[in-house]
């Protein structure tokens, strides 16, 4: 990063005080003048350092919990950093939590006008652009409506066309966006890409993959309150995903229950690649791999070994055996081991999938060894196509186009 950043966040610490038992009336408090509560101390930010440069869109992303809202807050001077330093340069303008800065009493024409000399503009400007905004919510027929009578939608479109009016240099936008409807979204988006096209500098919180991928020059994944990565927004968000769908206590069967066979080999391992690397994370769009690992105990001819892909919802996906395609088993004497893989396109949409290998002598039946879901895999992607896989293709409209005589 070239030149003096537009807004830099240096080892940046924040913690709060979360206590045990609290007194709530003044009678608790002269019954029990003594008694001491104690409290734990929650790192909701430890030692975050990222910079930002001028006229870039940063994504801010993590799960629930990881310190998100909290250092848009902190950046946003809305909270003080117990350690650490952050700097911004140029004029900063704010839309980071629904209801700040507007007064419920008060109609919109005044919520307005309060608002926006707030974020810096004069009160002559302000009421210059007055129709714009409340033109951009949508609310011409409600301006003299008082805010606290306001559905939570129609409070964000307020909101943001007022956040969107202001000369701002810097702006801070939280996920709150996801409170209006899809056209409202989809305008938010355009205002977007014309402050991007403009050379402003935006730091978004989102948990949308797919405006990250399509906005943001950067992102940063927040963890736990610390830095887990920082870099192009593919890779953040395929390892947001990761994350996502890896949490504890996330269930794997390990292909045990429900196994059956007759002893004569056995499923030893499974495991997925990626890059020829054995990964539990499998990229939607790359070439993967699926294979297992099978242990002869007695004597077998031409045994088949096949594979079962499943989603969480024990959906089938896609099945493939040895026989499907130019790989004869052979004849196999006791202790040989030998692997079976198969290397497909991943065009499976995002979330966990399984596999399912078994083996059968030649014929198919009886069953040699059959494991369910015995390994797991998560597949990331930055969009979600709706249904089971995402398949490539070619669209083409045309118009103007006369039926056949």
């Amino acid at each position: 990063m070239s030149g003096v950043p537009a807004v830099s966040v240096e080892e940046v610490g924040k913690e709060f005080r979360l206590p045990h038992e609290q007194a709530h009336t003044l009678k608790e408090r002269a019954l029990h003048p003594f008694r001491r509560s104690g409290s734990d101390r929650l790192h909701a930010l430890e030692d975050v350092s990222f910079a930002v440069a001028e006229g870039e869109f940063f994504g801010i992303v993590g799960r629930n919990g990881s310190g998100k809202s909290t250092l848009l807050k902190c950046l946003a001077g809305i909270y003080k950093v117990d350690r650490g330093r952050i700097r911004m340069r140029g004029r900063l303008s704010t839309f980071i939590e629904l209801g700040v800065g507007f007064n419920p009493d008060l109609p919109a024409r005044d919520n307005v006008m309060i608002n926006g000399i707030m974020l810096g503009l004069s009160p002559k400007e302000a009421l210059r652009r007055f129709d714009a905004i409340i033109a951009f919510a949508e609310l011409e027929e409600f301006v003299d409506l008082k805010l606290k009578n306001y559905s939570s939608g129609m409070q964000v479109r307020l909101a943001f066309s007022v956040m969107s009016q202001v000369d701002a240099d810097v702006l801070l936008i939280d996920e709150v966006l996801a409170v209006g409807d899809a056209a409202f979204q989809q305008k938010c988006f355009d205002v977007f890409q014309r402050m991007k096209d403009a050379g402003k500098t935006i730091l978004f919180v989102t948990h949308d993959m797919a405006a990250v991928n399509r906005f943001c020059d950067r992102a940063v994944l927040l963890e736990r309150g610390r830095v887990e990565l920082i870099g192009p927004p593919d890779h953040v968000g395929a390892r947001y995903l990761q994350r996502n769908f890896d949490r504890e206590g996330a269930v794997v069967d390990g292909g045990e229950e429900g196994r059956v066979g007759d002893g004569t080999a056995e499923i030893v391992e499974a495991w997925f690649e990626a890059d020829g690397v054995r990964t539990d994370v499998l990229p939607q769009g790359a070439e993967c791999t699926v294979s297992v690992r099978v242990r002869v105990h007695r004597e077998v001819a031409e045994p088949a070994i096949a594979v079962l892909l499943e989603n969480e919802r024990h959906d089938p996906l896609w099945a493939v055996s040895n026989e499907d395609g130019d790989a004869p088993s052979g004849l196999h004497a006791p202790g040989d081991e030998a692997v079976f893989s198969v290397t497909f396109r991943n065009v499976f949409a995002p979330g966990r999938i399984h596999v399912t290998p078994w083996m059968v002598h030649a014929g198919g039946a009886p069953i040699i060894d059959r494991r369910p879901r015995l390994a797991a895999a998560v597949v990331t992607a930055v969009h979600r196509s709706g249904g089971l896989v995402d398949l490539p293709c070619a669209m083409r409209y045309e118009r103007g186009v006369r039926e056949p005589a």
